[in-house]
């Protein structure tokens, strides 16, 4: 989906690749509170961009709460820098879920716009290990995403989801195709 907003291109897109494989400004690593390497997306993006590098990066900033987002370098990566976002545990919905997965992807996107990053890859946070179910999350992450693109529309964004699996791929499509 790509949206014209005041001159400035912006763009949603969903595709099959490895996040670790992008080369934008910024990918979002789906974080843990601890910042700590974990499996998943995460443990794929600590070993690409460097295990030792990472957690030391991540050691000095110390956490980071559910629905939140910090900034550290790439390394090793493609992409210059890894914005890690900690999405919530599902736990049937009524733990404030929804708000605080919305939460992660919107600070990641504030955090990529004052850095004056302009391309950002996604995983589809908290729907892997943390159990959030596939739909709910492409709601969530859509919403997101187009309500901050809205908000700063004289900011130019473009921001690849990177998914692995084509079910999840699928579902993201079919959610995007409704916005």
């Amino acid at each position: 989906m790509k949206v014209l907003y005041e001159g400035c291109m912006t763009s949603i897109n969903i595709i099959k690749i490895s996040i670790t494989k992008l080369n934008t400004d910024a990918i979002v690593n789906a974080a843990n509170e601890a910042l700590m390497q974990g499996s998943g997306v995460c443990g794929a993006i600590f070993r690409e961009a460097g295990s030792f590098e990472m957690t030391k990066a991540c050691n000095a900033i110390g956490g980071c709460k559910i629905g939140n987002a910090v900034i550290t370098p790439g390394f090793n990566l493609p992409a210059k820098h890894v914005i890690h976002a900690v999405g919530p545990r599902w736990s049937g919905g009524n733990n404030n879920e929804p708000a605080l997965l919305y939460s992660a992807y919107k600070q990641s996107l504030i955090l990529a716009k004052e850095n004056n990053l302009h391309s950002i890859g996604f995983p589809l946070i908290s729907a892997g290990m943390f159990g959030y179910p596939v739909d709910k999350a492409w709601k969530q992450a859509l919403d997101a995403c187009t309500d901050f693109m809205e908000a700063n529309a004289d900011y130019e964004i473009n921001i690849i989801f990177a998914v692995l699996e084509d079910r999840v791929l699928d579902e993201g499509l079919r959610v995007l195709g409704g916005f």
